[in-house]
């Protein structure tokens, strides 16, 4: 004997169930992108190969601010790419970029370090130069450890129970240690919309650099705040202190600034860097590195003296 057709209450109840399993399912696949990516709707920020092979990595300004603090962290410390990318690798793995309050256990930050085993106190490690800083000071410990494959080398700093998890991450590291160490030129970029509830001007920038570098990046260097070189520029473009001028000794160095400060560029609403002939502009579509000047395209080869850095009013 054939069932009963639902009554028009029952079916009721029926599609209301399924709608809403429906929603739930959108939900938590947004939540899994949001948690994945560090925010989907986020103005984005792309590194590409120098190598003309295709090779690209799309990221949000979040992971960017990271990604360029950890990277500043080992060039600060002499410390070879191959520590970078390494470093880089592992907090992709372990925190997908973000510096995050929760993990498993105790574990936090960028590399999911855990106050329980000795890592640091709970502000230490959220602290994402402290914690990139602690991070190489285990890997530099690590017997030939730029010889090693990378997720043996990260897994004997870590201690994972997912030891073989960092190797997925490595051509994208590996893009972003060569843009974030300077080695590869006018590679990285950002929509760079700003965020306009932070303050604007130099000060934020200077703090900042002093934070991931040190010191040493604007003391001995003679940085020039204000546009003191600003002789190229409009004159109203360089008033009220808008303008932070860094000399480089070399172009890596010159790429790793102009590059770390793209990567900031929401964070601490920087609109301009120049640097080798080329500039990247906030706001723009493409969001390229464009030639300017006399030297052209043919300066990014070679470096200028200088990194100059133009904030929002």
């Amino acid at each position: 004997m054939p069932e009963p057709s639902p009554t028009p209450r029952r079916r009721g109840r029926l599609l209301r169930f399924g709608a809403a399993f429906v929603v739930l399912l959108a939900v938590a696949g947004y939540l899994v992108v949001q948690y994945v990516t560090g925010g989907a709707g986020a103005p984005g920020c792309k590194v590409v190969s120098a190598e003309d092979d295709g090779a690209a990595y799309e990221f949000t300004p979040e992971q960017a601010v990271n990604a360029a603090t950890i990277a500043a962290v080992g060039t600060g410390r002499d410390l070879p790419e191959r520590a970078v990318t390494i470093a880089l690798a592992t907090a992709l793995q372990e925190s997908a970029l973000r510096n995050i309050d929760h993990g498993d256990r105790d574990s936090l930050g960028l590399f999911q370090q855990r106050p329980s085993m000795g890592w640091g106190t709970e502000k230490e490690i959220m602290d994402p130069t402290y914690s990139a800083g602690i991070f190489y000071d285990h890997l530099v410990k690590v017997d030939d450890y730029t010889k090693l494959p990378l997720t043996v080398a990260a897994q004997r700093v870590q201690r994972s129970g997912f030891p073989d998890a960092y190797a997925k991450h490595e051509p994208d590291a590996a893009l972003l240690a060569a843009a974030l160490t300077g080695r590869s030129a006018a590679t990285l970029t950002c929509e760079g919309r700003p965020d306009t509830t932070r303050v604007a001007g130099t000060d934020p920038v200077r703090t900042a650099l002093a934070r991931d570098f040190g010191r040493d990046v604007l003391e001995p260097a003679g940085a020039v705040v204000g546009g003191a070189d600003s002789a190229s520029a409009a004159p109203s473009a360089e008033s009220g202190g808008r303008t932070l001028t860094l000399p480089v000794a070399e172009n890596a160095e010159g790429w790793q600034l102009a590059h770390w400060a793209v990567a900031n560029a929401s964070a601490l609403r920087i609109e301009r860097v120049s640097y080798a002939g080329r500039e990247w502009t906030a706001g723009n579509t493409d969001s390229q590195w464009r030639a300017v000047g006399s030297e052209g395209a043919a300066g990014a080869e070679k470096g200028t003296g200088s990194v100059r850095i133009v904030t929002a009013q």
